[in-house]
């Protein structure tokens, strides 16, 4: 058997068995959460993180107001149809209350656009950029694109970065980063130099580090995320770059730490706080609920957290429950979706593990600048930027 296939093997074990253990829970509830991820596939990095922290958020807190939660997980298997597709069975077949999800933005915005369609509240769990007067059914506990990369900016000026590289996915995120980096940076007095792309699933990205190279950026930003998101800092390094390498929040993941290795030394990107909960001060206002979920993440999976992405599930379930706390209705109708949908948007100064959420109409987000910090990867490990 070829390691390849050993690999996909383990992968599709892993899925199967989240989903199982979830299906285990899903018993005698009287609220329903449907949460569709990428358990298979090149987003599984991000995906497989995001099930885990579910697993962690339903220990945490199983029931509002005596009604137990059932949770219903399904794999999107990283691709944005299936995940559409999923959000669909969630609403039609299993009458879910709240749609949550998930591992890449594309299959984030086809699941909000069925519960835009279908009146059912949607909390993502990745950036969602849509037009919030046409989608006030979809909610993200994510921190704005924005908001995280005028943090890099403003370090990049602090470093005396004057022009800055590009190179991310091509798809939605990319387009996200890049034009968030295309608003922050001429203010801050950087040019952006080249806007190079490249898939998910490409196994090399040699030639557009080479066209990025050529143009002598005194920095290189990078739109990735999980695993694929290591290939630029690998090129980079094999080619012997040596000016600063800035990220984003879609690479704090413990499969893209592995994967860098060295080529990703001293790398500066921004994160939600719970990254390096226990470097806080202790009056930082998301440290204690932070510890507390690393210390529920551990007894339920058996193991610690050192990503971004499991936590993001756990706040979703956070402000998802505080809100049902509040709906008025018999969950499984049009009239608690409602409410729920009407509770969420209302959500005020709940403390997550990434923020403190503050949602409003006519807003997707609902954090502000409490929501992220700076860190550097240092030997592998996480540190508080200076």
């Amino acid at each position: 058997m070829t390691k390849s296939l050993m690999k996909t093997l383990a992968r599709s074990a892993l899925a199967t068995a989240l989903a199982a253990g979830f299906a285990i829970t899903a018993l005698a509830a009287d609220l329903k959460v449907g949460l569709s991820v990428s358990l298979s596939g090149p987003n599984s990095s991000l995906g497989v993180p995001y099930a885990k922290g579910m697993q962690a958020a339903l220990a945490y807190k199983s029931e509002v107001n005596g009604r137990k939660i059932q949770l219903i997980v399904l794999d999107d298997g990283s691709d944005p149809t299936t995940a559409g597709r999923n959000a669909r069975k969630l609403v039609d077949e299993e009458k879910v209350d709240v749609l949550m999800g998930t591992s890449g933005v594309p299959a984030a915005i086809a699941m909000a656009q069925v519960g835009r369609d279908a009146k059912v509240p949607m909390i993502g769990l990745t950036p969602i950029q849509l037009d919030p007067a046409e989608n006030g059914w979809v909610f993200t506990v994510a921190q704005p694109t924005q908001l995280m990369i005028d943090a890099v900016v403003q370090r990049m000026k602090r470093d005396g970065v004057k022009t800055v590289g590009y190179i991310g996915f091509s798809d939605a995120w990319g387009d996200l980063v890049y034009n968030a980096l295309m608003k922050s940076a001429p203010a801050a007095g950087i040019k952006v130099l080249g806007n190079e792309r490249y898939a998910r699933a490409d196994a090399s990205v040699t030639g557009q580090v080479l066209k990025l190279l050529a143009m002598k950026p005194d920095a290189v930003m990078t739109g990735g995320a999980g695993t694929p998101g290591a290939l630029p800092f690998l090129a980079l390094s094999e080619r012997g770059f040596k000016g600063p390498m800035y990220g984003q929040h879609g690479l704090i993941n413990p499969d893209f730490v592995r994967v860098v290795g060295a080529a990703g030394q001293g790398a500066l990107m921004p994160t939600g706080p719970v990254i390096v909960a226990e470097q806080l001060p202790d009056g930082y206002p998301t440290k204690k609920i932070a510890l507390d979920f690393r210390a529920i993440f551990q007894k339920v999976n058996n193991a610690p957290t050192s990503d971004a992405f499991s936590a993001y599930s756990f706040d979703g379930w956070l402000v998802f429950t505080n809100a049902a706390a509040r709906a008025k209705g018999e969950p499984g109708t049009p009239e608690f979706r409602q409410s729920l949908r009407d509770a969420i948007a209302s959500t005020k100064e709940v403390v997550g593990t990434h923020g403190v959420y503050n949602f409003k109409p006519g807003d997707l987000y609902g954090v502000d600048e409490r929501a992220r910090v700076i860190v550097k990867l240092d030997n592998g490990q996480w540190k508080l930027a200076n």
